[in-house]
């Protein structure tokens, strides 16, 4: 896969992008790309880790750059749930959206006439 179009940092062998973190070399197709979801995902970050020719330092480098810029999202358990006193939220009136303006007609005054006998006109840009 293609390095995606964000790139926040690129290093020898890895980069961070919008993506996740990539691979450099095109030649693996994005076999070894982690996406954002997946970076807190300490066992699946392990097994890329452990194949053949990694960078180590250099992942390391980019997994610590991606994790700081894409901050793990707190578990959905954690969520504060609401008291069942408690009321919503009134809604807020919306004004009605803008009339649009007529359309400009043009006249054409032409009828009735010769158009070789009608002044010539350019439009001037």
């Amino acid at each position: 896969m293609a390095l995606h179009r964000d790139i926040f940092w690129i290093g020898r062998q890895w980069a961070v992008t919008g993506f996740g973190i990539q691979a450099v070399d095109q030649r693996l197709r994005g076999v070894l790309d982690i996406e954002i979801a997946r970076l807190w995902d300490d066992d699946f970050v392990q097994s890329r880790r452990a194949k053949p020719g990694l960078n180590l330092e250099d992942f390391d480098k980019a997994l610590t750059l991606a994790r700081t810029r894409y901050p793990q999202a707190p578990p959905p358990e954690c969520t504060p749930v609401r008291a069942a006193t408690e009321l919503p939220p009134a809604p807020v009136p919306v004004a009605p959206p803008p009339k649009p303006a007529p359309p400009v007609v043009l006249a054409l005054r032409a009828e009735g006439r010769l158009a070789r006998f009608l002044p010539q006109w350019r439009i001037r840009r």
